[in-house]
C-alpha cells in the first residue's frame, strides 16, 4: 500500500486552500463589480422591466400682452390611455367607451386588445371634452386611464393669429410664436409609474414614483392688446367696404423696435387652422409678402438728400411739368400737367415723381443704393418669426439712369412691409435701426418672476438727429397740408406719406387698375411713440389711391392707438389744410361764468344742451379749446351763483 507522505498531504491541502480562496476571490470580486459597477445598470434594466410609465404632459406657457393680458393660454382636455392587461372584460370595455370616444366598436375592442404595455387611443381619444371626460370617470373602468393633459386656447379667436401661431395634437409648436419659442413654452413632461407582474396586473405592494412635470415658461409680448384690437376692427371694416384682394396693417414703437400690433387679411382662428387653406396661415403677410413699395419708399430717398446735404426743403425749388426725361424714357408725375414750381418741402408735400427722381440723380447710384442697404433692404429684418421675406433690390452694377429714377420714387423694387416699417421708424427716432422684436420678456409661471428680458438691439444708425428732425417736419406737413390729409388727427401732431404702388402680373407687366395703396404714418410728430402701416391690396368700387383708401384707416388706428396708450394730445403743430368739400372744425368757446344773455354772440355755429337752473354757466363740455365738428353739441350747466367770480 502506497504511502503519501505528510509533506505531499500538506501540499495538496495548501493547494486546494489556495483554489477556494482564489474562487472565493472571484465570487467576491464578481459581486462587487456587478454591485458597484454594473449595479446602477442593472437596477435601470430591471425597473424598466417590470415598471410601467404614464407620462404627464406639462402645462404649456401663456403667451401674454405687454400689459399681462392673456393672448395664449390652456384648457383643460385629458387623454385616454389604456393598459391592455388590466382590462378584465375588453368586449363590453368596448361597447362602453366606442359612444364616448366616437369610434367603432371594432377599432376600441383593438385598442383595449394590444399585445402592449400601455396604449394611447390616438386621435379620439386625445384632448377629449369635459362631457367625454365626465363619461369615462363614471364607468370607473380598471385599466382605463386618464392622463393629465391640455390645448391650447386663444381668447381673441383669430386676432393677432398670423404673430400668436398654433400648436400641434402634442402641444408642439407649429407656427407664429408658437413655434418659434417652441421650447421655452412647451417645459418637461412628467410621468406616474407602478410596477406590475408579468402579465401586466398592478403590484399594489410596490409604491408608485410620480414626477411632476415642469411647466413651460410664460412669454410676455410687445404687443398691446387695445392697439391689437383696433387693428382688427379697422382691418375688418377696410375688408367689409373695399373687398380687397388682401390687406394688413402693423404698428410699432418706434423707440424700441417692439411690435404693437400686426395682422392681415385673410386670417383663420388659430383653434382651427384646419379648416382653411395652408395658404392663409402659412403666409404672414407683414413679414412674408414683396411688392414694390411705391410712394412709401420716397422717406429713403428722402432721407438719403437731406443727410448728404444736396437739398434745401425751404429754400431750394423744383419745376414740375408732369413728367422728367431719363435716359430717353418719360417718368410722369400722378398729376396731369404737374404740378408747376415748387419748393421741395413741396415736392415732398405733393409726392411728386419728378422731384424725387431729381433727388436720386443728385445723390447718384452709390449713395442710393448705400442709404438703401443701410435701411435694411433687401435683407431679413431679423424678427422673432419664421418666413420673413427679403425683397429684391437691383444690383448697383446694373443700375442704369431709369433704374435710378424709378427705385427714388419705390418702384422697380421690391420689399416687405416689416422692412418698411423699421426702416422708416430710423428715419424720425433720430436716426437709430432697430431690429423688430415680438418677445419682451421670459415670465415664471408660478412666481410671476421676471427670468429672462429682451432688450432692444440697435442695428445701426443711418441718419443724424438733425436730418431726423428735418423728416419729421416735413412728414407732418404732409398729413397737415398734402396727400396725407385723410390721416389727419385732432389733437395730435401726425406724420406721414402716402403710397400708391402699380403691381406686376404673372408676365412680368404692370396690371391695369390693380394697385396696392398705403400710407406709412406715426404720431406724435414731435416725439413718436408709435409708427403705423396700412397696405390694401387692390380695393374694389373707388379710386385706388393711398390717400383715398389707406390714409383715413392708418389715422384712426393712429387716433385710437395713441388714446388707448394714454398719450397725451398735442396742440402744437401745422393747422390742417382744409379742403371742399371738407368743413374746418370749430374751437370750442370759454363759456364759464357767463350768462345766459350772453350766449348768443358765441353760440352762433354749435348747438346748446342746457341742464340744471339758474342764471350763470357753472361748466361745460366739452371743455374751452377743444376742436369739434360745425354744429356739434355743448353741454352747459347753469346755476343761480356765479362760482367764477
Amino acid at each position: 500500500m502506497k504511502r503519501v507522505s505528510t509533506i505531499t498531504v500538506k501540499k495538496r491541502i495548501v493547494t486546494v486552500f489556495l483554489f477556494g480562496l482564489l474562487l472565493i476571490g472571484v465570487i467576491v470580486f464578481r459581486l462587487g463589480y456587478v454591485q458597484f459597477v454594473l449595479g446602477e445598470e442593472l437596477m435601470e434594466k430591471a425597473d424598466e422591466s417590470w415598471s410601467r410609465d404614464i407620462t404627464f404632459e406639462p402645462d404649456r406657457g401663456n403667451i401674454l400682452d405687454r400689459n399681462g393680458d392673456v393672448l395664449a393660454e390652456n384648457v383643460s382636455a385629458p387623454s385616454v390611455m389604456v393598459v391592455p392587461r388590466q382590462i378584465d372584460n375588453p368586449e363590453e370595455t368596448a361597447e362602453q367607451i366606442a359612444d364616448i370616444l366616437g369610434l367603432s366598436v371594432d377599432e376600441a375592442y383593438l385598442y383595449l386588445t394590444e399585445n402592449e404595455n400601455i396604449v394611447r387611443i390616438h386621435p379620439e381619444g386625445r384632448k377629449i371634452s369635459e362631457t367625454q371626460e365626465e363619461a369615462l370617470r363614471t364607468l370607473n373602468i380598471d385599466g382605463l386611464y386618464l392622463a393629465k393633459d391640455s390645448k391650447r386656447h386663444y381668447p381673441y379667436d383669430d386676432n393677432l393669429a398670423h404673430v400668436l401661431g398654433f400648436t400641434g395634437i402634442d402641444n408642439q409648436g407649429l407656427m407664429g410664436l408658437e413655434l418659434y419659442y417652441d421650447e421655452n413654452l412647451s417645459g418637461e413632461e412628467g410621468s406616474l409609474s407602478y410596477y406590475s407582474d408579468a402579465k401586466g396586473g398592478r403590484l399594489d405592494q410596490l409604491a408608485d414614483s410620480y414626477t411632476s412635470p415642469e411647466d413651460g415658461l410664460n412669454l410676455k409680448t410687445t404687443i398691446d392688446s387695445k392697439v391689437q384690437t383696433i387693428i382688427e376692427r379697422e382691418l375688418d371694416l377696410a375688408v367689409s367696404k373695399y373687398n380687397p384682394d388682401q390687406a394688413l396693417a402693423i404698428a410699432v414703437d418706434p423707440k424700441t423696435g417692439g411690435v404693437l400690433g400686426m395682422s392681415s387679411r385673410p386670417t383663420f382662428n388659430p383653434e382651427n387652422y384646419q379648416e382653411v387653406d395652408a395658404s392663409i396661415f402659412d403666409r404672414n403677410l407683414p413679414i412674408w409678402s414683396t411688392y414694390e413699395p411705391g410712394s412709401t419708399f420716397k422717406i429713403i430717398t428722402l432721407a438719403a438728400a437731406l443727410e448728404e446735404n444736396v437739398v434745401d426743403l425751404e429754400e431750394d425749388t423744383f419745376h414740375d411739368d408732369g413728367h422728367i426725361d431719363v435716359g430717353g424714357t418719360h417718368l410722369h408725375c400722378w398729376k396731369s400737367g404737374g404740378h408747376g414750381e415748387q419748393t421741395y418741402l413741396e415736392v415732398v408735400q405733393n409726392s411728386c415723381n419728378p422731384g424725387f427722381v431729381n433727388l436720386g440723380q443728385e445723390l447718384g447710384t452709390e449713395k442710393l443704393f448705400t442709404y438703401i442697404d443701410d435701411f435694411g433692404f433687401g435683407q431679413e429684418t431679423g424678427i422673432d418669426l419664421q418666413g420673413e421675406g427679403t425683397g429684391i433690390l437691383f444690383e448697383p452694377a446694373n443700375v442704369g439712369p431709369v433704374e435710378l429714377g424709378t427705385t427714388s420714387f419705390g418702384q422697380g423694387v421690391s420689399v416687405t412691409p416689416i422692412q418698411q416699417v423699421m426702416a422708416v421708424a430710423a428715419t424720425i427716432n433720430g436716426g437709430y435701426l432697430y431690429e423688430p422684436h415680438i418677445a419682451k420678456e421670459w415670465v415664471d409661471p408660478q412666481t410671476e418672476e421676471t427670468v429672462e428680458e429682451f432688450e432692444p438691439e440697435v442695428k445701426d444708425r443711418v441718419i443724424s438727429e438733425s436730418t431726423s428732425e428735418e423728416i419729421r417736419y416735413a412728414l407732418e406737413s404732409v398729413v397737415a397740408q398734402g396727400t396725407g390729409r385723410p390721416a389727419y388727427v385732432e389733437g395730435y401732431r401726425v406724420g406721414g406719406k402716402t403710397g400708391t404702388a402699380q403691381k406686376v402680373g404673372p408676365d412680368g407687366s404692370y396690371m391695369e387698375n390693380n394697385y396696392i395703396v398705403s400710407f406709412m404714418g406715426f404720431a406724435p410728430a414731435d416725439d413718436p411713440e408709435i409708427v403705423v402701416y396700412v397696405a390694401i391690396d387692390n380695393p374694389k368700387d373707388t379710386i385706388q389711391f393711398g390717400g383715398v383708401v389707406a390714409a383715413p384707416i392708418a389715422g384712426t388706428i393712429i387716433g385710437d392707438s395713441l388714446r388707448a396708450l394714454e398719450v397725451e394730445p398735442r396742440t402744437s403743430g401745422p393747422d390742417k389744410d382744409v379742403q371742399w368739400p371738407e368743413q374746418p372744425k370749430v374751437e370750442v368757446p370759454d363759456l364759464l361764468g357767463l350768462s345766459k344773455d350772453e350766449l348768443t354772440e358765441y353760440m352762433t355755429n354749435l348747438s346748446i344742451e342746457t341742464n340744471g337752473s339758474g342764471d350763470y354757466i357753472i361748466d361745460q363740455a366739452p371743455s374751452p379749446g377743444t376742436q369739434v365738428e360745425e354744429g356739434s353739441t355743448m353741454r352747459i350747466f347753469l346755476s343761480d351763483e356765479n362760482d367764477r367770480e
